[in-house]
């Protein structure tokens, strides 16, 4: 099942980008990988920021699911300051089961403990990204905050979602949009 927005006005699958002026501190030099958007609310993860308070194998513990012979490490990104122990994966689409929702071509979002028991044991999905909370804003109140240049937006890469870098997000980000992040400045035009 898709998530996806029909009207161009909505910004489901898109990555904002935290403006250099950005006053709260959960969210500043943040790119979010924007779930859903429609006129009544907005949801998106954070990719670019590390939850430090818990591990991949602490948090199998917790819900007691057996870690076997974990080989890897799963880094555990801070999603948002809403509903911070509540898990989601953003991953790549070839993974699919029950609860899946497909939110682009390319990014999908499960939210259940099976895809965390799949990737205990190296069966989850090939590329993922793993959150605890989310990033959410009620009726209207994203659209304010992009008008009031609080936001910009940019259509999303692998590498953006997916990758490992996650001290360079924010800048590879604003370079998508062709300048650089230097020349920005956080006060609005007017004609």
């Amino acid at each position: 099942m898709s998530i996806s927005s029909k009207d161009d006005r909505y910004l489901t699958g898109r990555l904002l980008i935290a403006m250099p002026n950005m006053l709260d501190p959960r969210f500043t030099r943040t790119v979010i990988y924007l779930c859903a958007h429609t006129e009544d609310a907005a949801m998106g993860l954070v990719v670019n920021r590390l939850n430090d308070q818990i591990t991949f194998p602490d948090l199998l513990e917790q819900l007691d699911i057996d870690t076997g012979d974990l080989g890897h490490s799963v880094p555990i990104h801070f999603g948002g300051p809403v509903e911070s122990g509540r898990g989601f994966v953003l991953h790549s689409p070839e993974y699919d089961q029950e609860g899946t929702l497909q939110v682009s071509e390319g990014v999908s979002l499960t939210a259940t403990v099976e895809i965390l028991r799949d990737m205990a044991v190296g069966k989850g999905p090939q590329k993922s990204l793993l959150a605890l909370g989310y990033a959410g804003w009620g009726r209207g109140q994203l659209d304010a905050e992009i008008q009031s240049n609080s936001w910009l937006h940019v259509d999303p890469d692998d590498t953006l979602v997916f990758g490992g870098d996650l001290d360079e997000k924010w800048e590879q980000a604003i370079a998508k949009l062709g300048f650089d992040f230097k020349m920005l400045s956080g006060d609005a035009g007017h004609a």
